[in-house]
């Protein structure tokens, strides 16, 4: 499974934009994906996935799932995968 495959399309899914122009230092600020937005990633990632994402949007920087930039999203979906695997 292509990991930062899947979690790229899912976040150019939601910043409506093409996969391909996707680059993990990108911000998903500078991507137009608000805190609303986030919430959607999250959730398509747990879908996706079949993971609970550690991730309360009350409080999104406490749960420990950096969902700052392309790249980090990308380690921290791989990162949960590994947990659950172990």
């Amino acid at each position: 499974m292509d990991v930062a495959a899947i979690v790229t399309a899912i976040l150019a899914r939601q910043a409506v934009r093409d996969p391909a122009t996707l680059r993990p230092g990108m911000r998903l600020d500078d991507l137009g994906i608000d805190s609303l937005g986030r919430v959607e990633v999250v959730f398509a990632i747990e879908e996706q996935f079949d993971l609970s994402v550690p991730f309360n949007a009350n409080t999104p920087d406490a749960g420990g799932f950096d969902l700052t930039s392309v790249g980090s999203v990308i380690a921290a979906v791989e990162a949960l995968l590994g947990e659950g695997r172990g």
